[in-house]
C-alpha cells in the first residue's frame, strides 16, 4: 500500500508574485480580503452583543455584512482562481504543455464569452439602480452627520461586472502562462 502523502495529486497553486504591478495587485487583494472579513466579524460581534446583552438589535448590521460579502466575493474570485481554489475537474491528469494549452484555450473561449456577457448585462442592470439609495449606509451616515450619504445600490450591483472583469483577466493570464510553458518548457511561466 502506498502512502497518499508521498504521491501528491497536484503540484499546488502557483506562488503569488511579490514584486511589480502584479505583486502590488496581490498584496492589495489580500489586504482587502483580510480587512473585509475583519469588518464582517466586527459588525456581527457588535450585533450579537447588542442583541443578547442590550436586547436591542442594530437594524443595519446584516445588510452591511451582506454588501461587504458580495464585494468580497467578486473582488477575490480572481485570487481564488489563481490559487486553484475553484472547483475543477481534471480528467486528463498530467498532459504535455501544448495539449494543456489547446484544452485551456478551448475552455477559456466560452468562459470568456460568458464573463463578457455578465459584464455587459451586469453594467446595464447596475445602471438601473442609480437612484435607489442603500438604506443601511444612509441610516449610519445620517446618524453620524445629520444628512443622508446618498450612496446608491448601483455600487452593490456593479460588483458583478467588476468581479467578472477581474476573473477574465486571470483567465487570460492563465492562458498566456500556459502558452509560455508550451513553447518554452524551460520557463516556469508568468505566474497566472
Amino acid at each position: 500500500m502506498t502512502d497518499p502523502a508521498a504521491t501528491p495529486l497536484t503540484a499546488g497553486p502557483p506562488p503569488m508574485p511579490r514584486t511589480g504591478l502584479l505583486g502590488l495587485y496581490f498584496r492589495v487583494m489580500v489586504f482587502l480580503a483580510g480587512s473585509s472579513m475583519a469588518a464582517i466579524v466586527a459588525i456581527m460581534l457588535v450585533q450579537i452583543v447588542a442583541r443578547y446583552v442590550f436586547n436591542s438589535s442594530l437594524i443595519w448590521a446584516e445588510e452591511m455584512c451582506r454588501y461587504i460579502l458580495v464585494w468580497q466575493t467578486f473582488l477575490l474570485i480572481g485570487i481564488a482562481y489563481h490559487q486553484g481554489e475553484l472547483v475543477i475537474l481534471d480528467l486528463l491528469g498530467k498532459t504535455s504543455p501544448r495539449i494543456r494549452l489547446v484544452i485551456r484555450a478551448f475552455v477559456t473561449v466560452p468562459v470568456a464569452w460568458f464573463l463578457i456577457l455578465l459584464m455587459s448585462h451586469g453594467w446595464v442592470h447596475a445602471g438601473r439602480f442609480t437612484r435607489q439609495t442603500i438604506p443601511a449606509v444612509d441610516f449610519i451616515w445620517t446618524s453620524l452627520t445629520g444628512h443622508a450619504a446618498g450612496l446608491t445600490v448601483f455600487w452593490i450591483y456593479v460588483s458583478v461586472p467588476v468581479g467578472c472583469a477581474i476573473l477574465l483577466l486571470h483567465f487570460i493570464a492563465g492562458l498566456v502562462d500556459d502558452g509560455i510553458k508550451a513553447f518554452n518548457p524551460n520557463t516556469t511561466g508568468a505566474g497566472s
